[in-house]
């Protein structure tokens, strides 16, 4: 009779509550993550250039539905990037908080932020402000006031549309250094956030309060809570049930959000498109499959560098995108005649040049100094 083999044993630091040694595990470069968020703003952008009505369609000379029929049904969908961008954020920002003191994780972020976004404000404002542009700039107090970042909660115009999300990003910045960075981050602590602030944005949506709403976002804040769960899985390993647990909660709430916030009949009047709720959930569902891959490893083999270029271009892409979009699409639709299927991936590709220009001499200059000056 011959016994069974003992079931392999874990690394005590990859063992779900063990301490673990940063050198074991610490952050490295994910280039599967860093496709991941481009094409999470190229989802962004499809909906801001196709998948909706408004400046968009004044720049189109009519309707996106219009002018891709068939197609701006699927761009619809592309707001949906906005909330894998979320659990990317989530992922990222655990492991690049965990072990870090509080100052180190304050100055990362703000010269992660700033750099480019002041830049993208400034260009903005300037291009809507020349006479042959058909977009009103903001006034120059609102302009001034939107480089701090903090315009939404003082109802002032928005120079760039994107930034409500960096809103919800600073907000959970805040709530995830108080929580973890300032007490130390350890496995405990992270799930103790994740379950605490899962269960206070549940109390946050039924009390129906304006403060809570803002403090606890209780309808982004299971998407930043999967990101932290993917991270646990992957810090600890795939037999980490408490990191699949969060993860699980998390796409439950998640799409429930999600489809509240986006659904419609498909004979509401006033509606753009007709999303119905399987193909919101689809969306979202297959965003936390490709999250789980790389948390896994299993995206290991998608390591080629021009993924790092990638992800380097997302944030400015993103910034700078939907309104400097109107104009370019202006320009190469009416004014040059270009077809609607030629001026699209045009309007992008030309997006992503300027973002690579934010990144050369923008970002790369500015982002370690700022870094160094707010280290002391």
């Amino acid at each position: 009779m011959t016994t069974a083999p003992a079931p392999p044993t874990l690394p005590a630091h990859r063992r779900p509550g063990a301490p673990v040694p940063l050198r074991a595990v610490g952050p490295t470069r994910l280039r599967a993550l860093d496709g991941l968020r481009l094409l999470a703003a190229l989802m962004v952008a499809a909906y801001h250039y196709g998948g909706r009505d408004g400046e968009i369609g004044d720049a189109w000379g009519s309707s996106p539905a219009t002018q891709f029929p068939t197609a701006s049904g699927f761009f619809a969908y592309g707001c949906l990037g906005v909330q894998i961008f979320f659990v990317i954020s989530g992922f990222v920002i655990c492991m690049s908080g965990w072990g870090r003191p509080l100052r180190a994780f304050f100055a990362s972020r703000v010269s992660r932020l700033f750099p480019a976004y002041w830049a993208a404000v400034i260009l903005v404002t300037a291009v809507f402000a020349l006479p042959w542009v058909a977009y009103e700039a903001v006034s120059p107090t609102d302009a001034l006031t939107n480089l701090t970042m903090l315009q939404m909660p003082l109802g002032v115009d928005r120079v760039l549309g994107v930034c409500w999300t960096l809103w919800a990003e600073l907000r959970f910045y805040a709530l995830f250094a108080l929580c973890v960075v300032l007490p130390g981050a350890t496995r405990g602590r992270v799930v103790m956030f994740c379950a605490g602030w899962t269960l206070a944005s549940v109390v946050a949506e039924a009390a129906n309060n304006s403060f809570l709403d803002i403090a606890l976002m209780p309808e982004y804040a299971p998407f930043f809570i999967g990101g932290i769960g993917f991270y646990l899985i992957h810090r600890y390993g795939p037999r980490d049930t408490t990191g699949w647990a969060i993860v699980a909660v998390s796409w439950l709430l998640g799409q429930h959000y999600a489809v509240s916030r986006l659904w419609h009949p498909a004979d509401m009047p006033d509606a753009f498109s007709y999303r119905p709720s399987l193909g919101i959930i689809a969306v979202v569902t297959l965003g936390y499959l490709l999250i789980a891959a790389v948390a896994l490893g299993k995206l290991r083999w998608a390591n080629w560098r021009w993924l790092t270029v990638a992800g380097a271009l997302t944030y400015p892409f993103y910034l700078i995108h939907e309104h400097l979009g109107w104009v370019v699409v202006h320009w190469l639709h009416r004014d040059l005649g270009l077809p609607a299927a030629a001026t699209f991936p045009l309007t992008a590709g030309l997006m992503l040049a300027l973002a690579w220009c934010l990144y050369r001499f923008v970002e790369r200059p500015l982002t370690p100094r700022l870094k160094r000056s707010l280290m002391g």
